[in-house]
């Protein structure tokens, strides 16, 4: 299948909040799944929103066994969450650096908790919720800020942590992680 182009910060539907997923188990849905998981495989992703196919619709879908982007995180099992909702379990921000295919090229410094609950549907309409920590819940809370509309760079409290992977990658490795916040 070919894969959808990703639509890049700036494009105003990505600020936005999407529509929640009303009826399971559809064609339409299967289809968008299967199109956002062919390109989030083609760009190196380890998350993506049914937003940056274009559709907004409140799916999201991360999960990678090893990942070139993020060479030092651990795998996460793949998943496929529908209207999902997050609830913060642990009020420690964890600053870390961050990429979106929706920002092509750049990296910035992000507060994120440390600890969420998630609840939402699998495709067939049945529930799921867990509770993920550290990067993995990084990674969900990124994927839910894009059906919300809201991209990372909006997070970003310092703009000196902010820039083009070339010229921050190395740091943002090194770096990687464990600036920790409390409140």
């Amino acid at each position: 299948m070919p894969v959808k182009q990703l639509p890049k910060y700036g494009t105003l539907s990505l600020f936005q909040a999407s529509e929640p997923i009303t009826e399971f188990g559809t064609p339409e849905l299967y289809a968008l799944i299967e199109d956002m998981r062919d390109t989030m495989i083609a760009a190196n992703g380890i998350g993506i929103a049914a937003p940056q196919i274009g559709v907004n619709k409140r799916v999201i879908m991360l999960g990678y066994d090893h990942n070139p982007r993020y060479p030092n995180m651990k795998p996460l099992p793949f998943m496929i969450l529908i209207n999902p909702e997050i609830e913060i379990l642990d009020d420690t921000q964890i600053f870390m650096w961050e990429g979106c295919l929706s920002v092509p090229g750049l990296r910035g410094k992000v507060p994120r908790y440390k600890k969420v609950k998630y609840k939402g549907w699998d495709p067939e309409g049945n529930p799921l919720e867990g509770i993920l920590e550290d990067f993995h819940a990084r990674v969900m809370q990124h994927e839910v800020d894009h059906i919300n509309g809201k991209l990372y760079p909006l997070h970003i409290i310092d703009m000196h942590d902010f820039g083009f992977e070339e010229v921050v990658l190395e740091r943002a490795i090194e770096e990687n992680q464990m600036v920790i916040l409390s409140k």
